[in-house]
């Protein structure tokens, strides 16, 4: 599944970094760690998102870069983990989750469709391989929801809004990323059909969390994240500048 060609030919050999908001996943932290393929993606920046367990801690222990980020949300995680990386960028960013979720053996598969020069943003699909109670019905049904809007007012089908994702360095730059909360995924993937990015979609593993999960383990979590979501979206379709201007850049 894609948009339009990929921008630009890649170059010969090409880095990966990853970086993982964490919040308060100490527990988790060790075997996310341990999963992911080091010799494919070496620099790896988990984001200590205003966490009290000791997470940086624990990143530190395990030999990985760390960030501090005070102020709350996933968003904001994530922009302080890019922040980290401009000063010497990657070739692709990967954003994977630290609560051990997501399958980071499933990194290769994730950025294949880059490394073949067929895409600028790979999205992990989560929907066809999910195991067995690892996407609650309130989570399948948010994410039809947010898709469907997507499709309705960008004509174009994504299967999931899922957070294991890749994108090359220079892409995500157009984005201009701004969210620092719950729509992050969502400004993500409408900015880069707004930007006419190549676009595709893989199906990724998927299992029930370490821990409970901050957003979709509580019913005001998953609330707040699903109005995030449609708000964002509805905002970049019908008012984009605005958005612009009334959401800075973090500094």
């Amino acid at each position: 599944m894609s948009t339009h060609s990929s921008e630009g030919e890649l170059p010969a050999s090409l880095t990966i970094a990853i970086v993982m908001p964490a919040h308060d996943e100490a527990e988790a932290l060790p075997q996310v760690l341990a999963a992911i393929p080091r010799d494919m993606a070496p620099r790896i920046v988990v984001v200590d998102n205003a966490s009290t367990d000791g997470t940086g801690d624990v990143a530190l222990a395990h030999g990985v870069e760390v960030v501090r980020e005070e102020r709350p949300g996933y968003g904001s995680a994530c922009l302080a983990g890019i922040k980290h990386l401009a000063s010497s960028p990657p070739d692709i960013l990967v954003v994977l989750d630290a609560d051990y979720s997501d399958y980071p053996q499933d990194l290769p598969l994730l950025v294949s469709p880059i490394l073949a020069g067929e895409a600028d943003f790979v999205m992990g699909s989560r929907v066809e391989r999910a195991e067995a109670g690892a996407l609650g019905p309130h989570v399948r049904w948010g994410n039809d929801l947010a898709t469907g809007f997507i499709r309705l007012l960008f004509g174009f089908q994504y299967r999931d809004m899922g957070p294991f994702r890749a994108i090359r360095w220079p892409a995500l730059q157009r984005l201009d990323m701004r969210d620092p909360a719950y729509g992050w995924n969502a400004e993500m993937q409408v900015k880069a059909l707004q930007q006419g990015l190549a676009v595709s979609e893989v199906p990724v593993r998927y299992r029930a969390r370490v821990g409970r999960s901050k957003i979709s383990g509580t019913l005001r979590g998953s609330v707040g994240a699903g109005v995030g979501i449609l708000l964002m979206i509805a905002t970049l379709r019908l008012a984009p500048r605005w958005y612009a201007r009334r959401v800075p850049v973090a500094t």
